[in-house]
């Protein structure tokens, strides 16, 4: 009899979690239950600490960082995590993809793992986690509900044509790679970064402060919280962990004709 695809492992499931951006103070309850009853785990860390703390939850926990490498595209490393992992939940197994931060945010492997397991038949979901936006609000002191928050990719901010409110918050994420056109870099150089900066001048003085931003990882050490003028950004010590806010250039500006229209309703 032909085997359809899924059918004889078909108790395989999927589950990506997230353990949060600082070592231990993150992990959610349910993201540890999956990590220390999956058959096997796949474990993303952006910091060798939090991958050996992983694997002290799990005696199978397998890195993805080995898919990576200077100069390879990453859309082929991203297309080799997801068949390693639906690999072994066409095998029938429970398979736990533990991410860095939010399993959601900003990272590409786990929606496309749960989207290719599901569309195969396996059960498979997301958990919730702390993410580097929700460090990035405490840190800074910012509630996105006061004036508003634009939030991009910062090559897609690049490479395509955005319109930007300099009255709101603008936060460009994964600073340090803006600006790669090859998907392989681990960085971009000042010349890009100078096309960024010239970019952003549409809207902003170049005397204008911004911040670049990284969540701490370590309970003992800090967040990155380092201020600059957007002319000096070019210069800048910037990693692909390192988040860009531009805090708001000017005030917001009442719609008057609007409000008086609601004025009117009013009476």
């Amino acid at each position: 009899m032909t085997e359809r695809k899924g059918e004889a492992a078909g108790k395989g499931t999927l589950v990506c979690v997230g353990v949060g951006m600082t070592l231990g103070a993150h992990l959610a309850p349910r993201a540890r239950s999956h990590i220390e009853n999956a058959d096997v785990v796949f474990s993303a860390m952006s910091d060798p600490l939090v991958e050996l703390w992983v694997q002290g939850m799990n005696a199978d926990v397998r890195s993805l960082q080995p898919f990576y490498g200077e100069g390879k595209p990453r859309r082929d490393t991203y297309r080799e995590m997801v068949d390693a992992m639906l690999a072994e939940v066409r095998r029938g197994r429970r398979v736990c993809g533990a991410f860095y931060g939010h399993p959601g945010v900003f990272a590409q492997v786990p929606h496309q793992a749960v989207a290719r397991a599901r569309e195969e038949g396996f059960e498979a979901s997301m958990e919730a986690a702390v993410s580097a936006e929700d460090c990035l609000y405490a840190d800074l002191g910012i509630d996105p509900g006061a004036v508003g928050c634009q939030h991009y990719e910062a090559s897609q901010f690049m490479f395509y044509q955005r319109r930007v409110d300099p009255t709101a918050y603008l936060v460009l994420w994964q600073i340090g790679v803006a600006g790669d056109l090859t998907t392989g870099r681990l960085s971009t150089g000042a010349g890009i970064k100078r096309l960024l900066v010239d970019l952003l001048a549409a809207d902003y003085p170049l005397d204008h402060e911004v911040i670049a931003y990284e969540a701490a990882t370590l309970p003992i050490a800090p967040p990155r919280i380092e201020r600059v003028r957007l002319a000096d950004l070019p210069t800048a010590a910037l990693s692909p962990a390192t988040t860009l806010v531009l805090p708001p250039a000017m005030p917001l500006q009442r719609n008057e004709r609007l409000l008086e229209r609601l004025r009117r309703i009013e009476e």
